[in-house]
């Protein structure tokens, strides 16, 4: 599947992944500070964004996508980050392909099955019939009924689109993504290690990595390091930009260490 991507910088190439319901557009403004340094891709997964849709969802086909857009791309080797089913993405590519990634940054998500906690932003979203809205202001109105966090209702919102004929769609595959969303939250039946440089980012405000996430840390990526960012939750990269791309820029500029 040819994925869509923004590209900006010179450098090292950095491939960013985007969680669930987002995009490559969530990571502009960061792509904007880390391309002075990188050459970073923001790529659109599967059934998300810009890039094509398909009834299959799931980690190792989109693990394959990210194969496919390397080549596309002549990378031989790129640094890859990954927020949280990007993150998942990232885990399972890194240990498919080691030798196509440098170095390996995840944002807050850890090797483990998780708790269907979108369940209730599906039901919300699949109860919207968007013929009968002609203004973005109404999706709004109807989301607000069902979600108290304005910040998630914004992000929701940025994907939905308008068709040439005026109608509005959501960008995303939605049906795709629900009907497939068991399996991307379930625990991941991996095989092998990463033995390269890999850094865990959590959020301070986040539950998704915790102290007894970190065996399982480990145990696929020995050389892990964590860093928390305590002002954050999840979108740390949104919530804590200064200190994300300092983290971020201080992890990959690094020197080579061997343990």
């Amino acid at each position: 599947m040819r994925l869509h991507s923004e590209s900006c910088g010179a450098g090292h190439p950095l491939i960013i992944l985007h969680g669930l319901f987002g995009s490559g557009e969530n990571w502009r403004s960061m792509s904007k500070k880390l391309c002075r340094s990188f050459r970073v891709f923001s790529v659109d997964q599967r059934n998300h964004g810009n890039s094509p849709h398909s009834a299959a969802f799931n980690c190792a086909l989109m693990t394959e996508d990210l194969k496919e857009f390397m080549a596309e791309h002549s990378l031989g080797s790129a640094h890859l980050l990954g927020h949280s089913l990007g993150g998942k993405v990232a885990m399972h590519f890194a240990l498919t392909y080691s030798d196509l990634v440098k170095r390996l940054i995840v944002v807050d998500i850890a090797p483990r099955a998780y708790p269907p906690s979108h369940a209730e932003v599906f039901t919300l979203l699949t109860s919207i019939t968007l013929d009968r809205f002609s203004r973005r202001s109404e999706v709004r109105q109807e989301l607000e009924k069902g979600l108290s966090d304005r910040s998630v209702v914004e992000f929701l919102l940025k994907n939905l689109t308008t068709t040439p004929s005026g109608r509005l769609r959501w960008r995303m595959n939605l049906k795709a993504l629900h009907e497939n969303y068991r399996e991307i939250v379930a625990a991941p039946d991996w095989e092998g290690s990463f033995d390269k440089q890999a850094l865990f980012v959590r959020g301070g405000n986040s539950d998704y990595i915790g102290p007894a996430d970190y065996q399982g840390i480990k145990k696929y990526f020995p050389r892990a390091e964590l860093a928390t960012v305590a002002a954050a939750g999840h979108w740390v990269h949104a919530q804590a930009p200064e200190i994300f791309e300092r983290l971020v820029h201080e992890f990959l500029s690094g020197p080579e260490t061997v343990d």
